[in-house]
């Protein structure tokens, strides 16, 4: 009689435990991967336009706009934008500044993320 007492007890725990487990997890919602996933693409795209700068620089010894970037081949992702977040090129005469700005009213809890000439990036607060 004890033993099936224990078991029953046991078979309650892990229940309990098994319910607490997965309420959390549905309450976290299906979009952090997704979002998790965008900033990736992004951090990626920063990083390919950064260095898309220093090849432009190299050869033209000024850093370009991304418009310049694309249409000089320095450059061969064409949009402007992914999953919400749009590029920005922020130029001066001894580096350069990369932003992905995110509309925080579309996307809540998103992040803005910069790059700059020592290839580090890092979020805007």
């Amino acid at each position: 009689m004890r033993s099936v007492v224990g078991l029953l007890l046991t078979l309650l725990i892990v229940f309990g435990t098994y319910k607490l487990f997965f309420a959390q997890l549905q309450s976290t919602g299906s979009a952090a991967p997704t979002r998790t996933i965008d900033v990736a693409g992004v951090k990626n795209d920063l990083v390919s336009i950064a260095q898309s700068e220093r090849v432009y620089q190299a050869e033209h010894s000024t850093y370009g706009t991304l418009d310049q970037l694309t249409s000089s081949g320095a450059m061969s992702m064409e949009k402007k934008s992914r999953d919400g977040y749009t590029y920005q090129a922020e130029l001066s005469a001894s580096g350069f500044r990369v932003v992905a700005y995110c509309p925080v009213a579309a996307n809540p809890g998103c992040s803005n993320y910069v790059i700059d000439d020592t290839m580090a990036i890092s979020t805007l607060p």
